[in-house]
């Protein structure tokens, strides 16, 4: 159904694109549906999204690729795709406790693009630019701003103070999305990182192999692959995205030795039931991709609409564990306002204890008593 749609898709609204064009990464980037104009050949908006639409300026501008508005629906008001990256007016609207940076990245950044939260670790910012904008996304404030250009000036300063802080072991590309950068300038700056004797591994975050999967080519892989230990973070919404294509991409970065693991925001009217999570996650084991975190939607301004409470999060990992593998449950977790970091929010099953017998509850309800010394 879904290699239907896209193939419908393509045929009636970019007709004469050949089969190789729309496999073109390159092309997809170019095309992208940008503005109102855009939108409303695709999809009939509602005089929201259109007033939304109308009304946004600076960063966090509308954005995402061909391939991607395929799987949309556009005869559904509340299809989940569609919520995720067409505004909203409840965008402009701020409610108690949100903040333009939720995670305090600026005032832990010691030179431009690198963000030094955590001891060991360092979020390297290479770009602001995606190929598709998340209306949730937690660097609203500057994706698509043109802050943070592919810059090597830039660059330079960052792994200059990489270099210097030998403390430093693993470092995450992320921006914006890395991938949108060229097969030479990943290559450059992979190889920059890898010969810096402390960098112990290197991560990729990014969500492209789920928005735009033609960029995952041969010669991409075959580049990743010198820089072993390396790992992708990848963004993943909904079952939705699991297409041949996405599974050709995975698949792809699986052979060549590179672990994935997903990274998905829990999403109100998007992903919040027990069936869509467990089927995406689900899905996900099947492409290789271990379901990694279940992110609580960060308090960024204008993403009230987009927030569940912590109990529904909790809920649904209650929905996953004892009822399909381990593998597929994700760790549930709250990245603390201000730069506190990432705080598991699991459930708990501890019922009680008397002197030296713990009383559990089991995925089932039922309830186990286990000897345990203090």
């Amino acid at each position: 159904m879904k290699q239907d749609r896209i193939q419908a898709f393509r045929k009636q609204f970019f007709e004469g694109v050949s089969a190789r064009e729309w496999r073109d990464w390159r092309w997809q980037l170019r095309h992208r549906i940008r503005d109102l104009e855009g939108l409303e050949r695709l999809i009939p908006l509602t005089d929201d999204e259109r007033e939304a639409v109308r009304r946004r300026r600076g960063a966090l501008p509308v954005g995402f690729t061909p391939y991607y508005a395929a799987l949309i629906d556009p005869d559904q008001s509340d299809d989940p795709i569609r919520k995720t990256m067409i505004p909203a007016t409840a965008e402009f609207v701020r409610s108690p406790g949100e903040m333009a940076d939720p995670l305090g990245e600026d005032p832990h950044s010691p030179v431009p693009g690198l963000v030094h939260t955590y001891p060991d670790k360092v979020l390297f910012l290479v770009t602001d630019f995606c190929a598709t904008y998340c209306r949730y996304c937690t660097r609203s404030r500057m994706v698509g701003s043109g802050e943070f250009l592919p810059d090597k000036r830039m660059w330079e300063r960052a792994l200059e103070y990489i270099a210097s802080h030998t403390e430093v072991r693993d470092v995450l590309l992320s921006g914006g999305d890395p991938l949108i950068l060229s097969d030479d300038r990943l290559d450059w700056l992979l190889q920059r990182l890898h010969a810096i004797p402390h960098v112990e591994f290197l991560r990729i975050g990014t969500k492209i192999p789920a928005v735009m999967p033609q960029r995952i080519t041969p010669d991409l892989v075959k580049m990743l692959r010198r820089y072993h230990p390396l790992f992708f973070s990848i963004h993943f919404t909904h079952p939705r995205e699991l297409t041949a294509e996405v599974a050709t991409a995975c698949n792809r970065l699986a052979d060549a030795g590179i672990p994935m693991g997903s990274q998905t925001v829990l999403l109100k009217g998007v992903n919040d039931d027990a069936e869509t999570m467990k089927s995406l996650m689900l899905g996900l084991l099947k492409m290789r991709v271990k379901p990694y975190y279940l992110h609580q939607c960060d308090a960024v301004a204008g993403s009230a609409h987009f927030r569940t409470p912590i109990s529904s999060g909790k809920d649904l990992i209650r929905s996953l564990h004892g009822y399909t593998t381990g593998y597929a449950v994700p760790m549930y977790m709250l990245d603390a306002p201000g730069g506190g970091g990432k705080v598991p929010l699991t459930p708990n099953y501890i019922e009680g204890r008397e002197d030296d017998v713990v009383t559990v509850r089991n995925h089932d309800g039922r309830l186990y008593q286990y000897h345990d010394p203090a």
